[in-house]
């Protein structure tokens, strides 16, 4: 049925979203290598390793980086299909949008040519490949921290960074909320579905979708205004105060140090 199709894709969707935040959580609190560091070591040393991969000219230096993310993977006890899994769904939009077309407009020598005109050059082939290789190692860097890091000690992180309370504050809200209305969302798809007989034109369907989008925005004005005044109330005077203070261990100071190591040596490789 057309209906039962749409309603049932769209469950779906809403529901398997809301599926992976769990898993990704769980993952944060595994006895991984990762885990165990204080989030503001993670966020600044793999930054500086995203920064590491901008600066890179050579495929061996980003398949070096990508093969030690991998077993940063691994020790921190993440299921590789999922990480791979993730990763992967990028890849292909990203080179659909940059790298092809990198092929084709980069001078250079031919590397494939027909009817005598040249298709793809060298430098083209070897510009779009950079570009995969940099995309897949920061994307899997940011990965192994959103799996290794709980979304709020995240924030604090950020936080103690001085990153702006406002910004800090509105992810916060953004990441909690979302997921509320994604599930009111996934709410309304199981109630039509339940109270529907037969099927639904397209046109109907694109109708009570807008209805529900409707509704959905009217909720989260209301809630943005309710929970406002609730942290009012509860004294909240411009930023969010958390119980857990952050530290630093030994593990932190030797996590540190490796990354610099690494970091310096493949720095050295490049500007030799």
């Amino acid at each position: 049925m057309k209906g039962g199709g749409f309603l049932a894709r769209n469950i779906a969707a809403f529901t398997q979203a809301l599926e992976s935040v769990v898993v990704t959580e769980d993952l944060c609190h595994a006895p991984g290598l990762m885990q165990g560091l204080d989030p503001r070591v993670k966020v600044v040393t793999l930054m500086l390793f995203v920064i590491l991969v901008g600066l890179a000219l050579d495929f061996p230096l980003l398949i070096a980086i990508f093969i030690l993310t991998l077993a940063l993977v691994l020790l921190s006890k993440i299921p590789m299909a999922l990480y791979l899994k993730r990763l992967l769904i990028f890849i292909p939009i990203f080179t659909a949008v940059i790298a092809i077309p990198a092929l084709f407009i980069t001078p250079g020598a031919p590397l494939l040519s027909i009817a005598g005109k040249t298709v793809i050059t060298a430098q083209g082939a070897r510009t779009a490949g950079l570009l995969i290789m940099r995309v897949v190692d920061s994307l899997s860097l940011g990965l192994l921290l959103i799996f290794t890091t709980p979304w709020t000690k995240f924030l604090q992180a950020l936080r103690c960074l001085r990153l702006p309370a406002l910004i800090v504050d509105i992810l916060g809200m953004t990441y909690r909320y979302i997921f509320l209305l994604l599930h009111s969302a996934n709410s309304m798809f199981l109630a039509r579905q339940s109270r529907t007989i037969g099927g639904f034109s397209g046109a109907e369907n694109r109708r009570w979708l807008g209805l529900a989008l409707a509704t959905t925005m009217i909720k989260s004005q209301h809630l943005s205004e309710e929970v406002y005044l609730a942290m009012l109330s509860r004294g909240y005077r411009g930023e969010i105060r958390t119980l857990n203070e952050l530290s630093l261990r030994g593990r932190d100071f030797a996590w540190m140090a490796f990354a610099l190591v690494t970091i310096s040596s493949m720095l050295w490789s490049i500007y030799r």
